[in-house]
């Protein structure tokens, strides 16, 4: 390298804008090594609050491309389409999404990645099904994507290598809510996977990485500018986080709950999500209007057609297919144990970054790089903002590996739950879409 990573660093940190031959040093260097992860820890923060300019942006994500392969599906063949969220408790729409996209004629090449802080990540819940291979050589990746319509995997040494290790970096250095960083993160691997058409879903409210709403839109922005600048057409939408999405959380609870709304079940909030990005995805690959796909959509979701692609793409991928038809068969913590609430009212609250960490600390998510997940453990909500309860009434399930677990999981969700003689209103679950108003 013949600049010194420390140096760029301190440009960085100072304010100073990176030159394009700086900011390729330094990939560089973090794809071989020469960078230590110290280096890159700090480089992460300097960005953090410094941030980056439009320009340096585009090239850290065009260097982020490059570090792999990009995918082309040029051939003629159904268009090309993803959704990426940037973080939720609870958000399983990934794994209902794809198979429902794929059954409707469109293909859906998604590179997902794993739990950052509180939130769940895609290929964590797939791993919970005994077999899934989220790691899949590219050559199958295509294979699969071919015969299945739609294929999910992590980042590979073939496609956005480098974001892998920049991804897992940030989770443990608390500079998840970086907006150049999550821009470039998601988008890196958007591009790479070949993806021509791209919905985002912005979350805003107490359980997602920038709670405000006009961060949240500034996020969405900065995505919608550097999708197009790489050739990806795109839209948004600002979405609510301030309570988990459905009522699981943890890996094989949300596969389950994922399963359920394929089947036409499922909690309704999740059920009418994945119905509005969807129809987003098919509006922004195909060209149709907005409310024309989406009779189509509902109609494979309660025909259980989507539940039968889902079945190929597990068989494929190298699960073990049965639960699709078993469920109880997935990975089961042997300690459930329910919360009550003392107080008869309305739920005003039931905090979703609190719940997203309580799942986190059952096990459900990392503290450090190399932890490993427990694919049983989490939460169920039984309750929503507005639901009238009374005392003594169940409002959680607790799944834990130990009794001590499940004695601090219940502390702190007793303390994230917010009863009120009062109904509250409930936020509406898409507040905005960007270009326009929803």
């Amino acid at each position: 390298m013949s600049f010194l990573p420390q140096e760029i660093i301190r440009r960085k940190r100072d304010g100073e804008t990176l030159t394009e031959a700086e900011i390729a040093a330094f990939v560089s260097g973090v794809s071989d090594e020469s960078v230590s992860e110290g280096q890159i820890a700090a480089f992460a923060m300097a960005v953090y609050f410094r941030g980056l300019s439009a320009d340096e942006l585009h090239v850290l994500t065009r260097e982020i491309v490059t570090s792999g392969r990009r995918l082309s599906f040029d051939d003629g063949g159904p268009p090309t389409v993803d959704k990426h969220s940037t973080g939720g408790v609870g958000d399983k729409v990934s794994l209902v999404l794809a198979p429902l996209l794929a059954e409707y004629g469109l293909r859906v090449p998604m590179i997902s990645g794993r739990g950052l802080a509180h939130t769940g990540g895609t290929l964590d819940k797939l791993e919970s099904i005994p077999g899934f291979r989220t790691d899949l050589p590219l050559l199958r990746f295509e294979q699969v994507l071919a015969e299945v319509g739609c294929a999910m995997v992590g980042q590979t040494p073939e496609i956005a290598p480098l974001d892998g290790r920049l991804y897992a970096l940030r989770d443990v250095t608390a500079t998840v809510p970086s907006i150049p960083l999550v821009a470039a993160s998601i988008v890196s691997k958007k591009v790479a996977e070949g993806a021509s058409a791209l919905v985002l879903d912005v979350k805003y409210g107490k359980g997602a990485f920038f709670p405000d709403p006009s961060d949240a839109e500034q996020l969405a922005s900065t995505l919608l500018d550097l999708a197009r600048e790489m050739g990806v057409d795109a839209t948004a939408l600002l979405t609510s986080m301030d309570e988990p999405l459905g009522q699981a959380v943890g890996n094989a609870l949300e596969v389950r709950e994922a399963i359920a709304c394929l089947r036409g079940d499922g909690p309704a909030d999740l059920r009418e999500l994945t119905l509005e990005i969807c129809s987003e995805a098919v509006s922004a690959a195909t060209g149709c209007d907005l409310e024309a796909a989406r009779p189509r959509l509902s109609e494979i979701l309660d025909s259980g057609a989507g539940l039968e692609r889902f079945r190929r793409l597990v068989e494929l991928q190298g699960g073990d297919a049965r639960v699709i038809d078993d469920p109880d068969s997935l990975p089961a913590a042997p300690i459930r144990t329910e919360l009550t609430t003392p107080d008869s009212g309305f739920v005003r609250e039931f905090d979703a970054l609190e719940v997203g960490w309580t799942s986190v600390m059952l096990g459900a998510g990392r503290r450090g790089v190399a932890d490993q997940i427990d694919p049983a453990v989490g939460v169920e909500l039984l309750v929503k903002i507005g639901t009238e309860v009374e005392a003594g009434q169940p409002v959680a399930r607790i799944h834990a590996r130990t009794a001590e677990q499940a004695a601090a999981a219940r502390k702190r969700l007793s303390a994230a739950l917010t009863v009120s003689d009062q109904a509250p209103r409930v936020p509406p679950l898409v507040l905005k879409r960007l270009p326009g108003q929803v």
